[in-house]
């Protein structure tokens, strides 16, 4: 049985409102949830969480204001590459997204001078 484990990412902005921090470990497991607890960013902050090594988006956000939760998924797609749909025409069929072996990187944007947020990724 696996049980969920959870990340805490902490990041504070330079002066010209920009930063980019990681995961302190490598990360093995599905992302369930990230949760986003304002500190002080300013209003309007842009990020980007992507896994380090693939580039792989996590979750990209512009004009954030507030505190909030995302569960990110990704599309999937048949054996043959085309995008898998509920039905002909329907929506995506949409899967958790796996990381594995890799760190999770958290780009802030328009942050404000000096200002910090928290970011806690929810992995199963």
């Amino acid at each position: 049985m696996s049980y969920a484990r959870r990340l805490t990412i902490a990041v504070t902005t330079a002066a010209d409102g920009s930063a980019t921090a990681y995961s302190d470990h490598i990360v093995y497991g599905m992302v369930s949830q990230i949760r986003y607890v304002k500190t002080d960013f300013a209003d309007g902050v842009d990020f980007t969480i992507t896994a380090e090594a693939t580039g792989e988006a996590l979750w990209a956000e512009n004009d954030v204001n507030a505190s909030t939760v995302r569960a990110p998924r990704q599309a999937t797609h048949t054996t043959a590459g085309a995008a898998a749909l509920y039905a002909s025409g329907g929506a995506a069929v949409l899967a958790p997204i796996v990381i594995a072996n890799d760190r999770i990187k958290v780009v802030i944007a328009s942050g404000g001078d000096t200002k910090a947020g928290v970011f806690h990724v929810v992995l199963a």
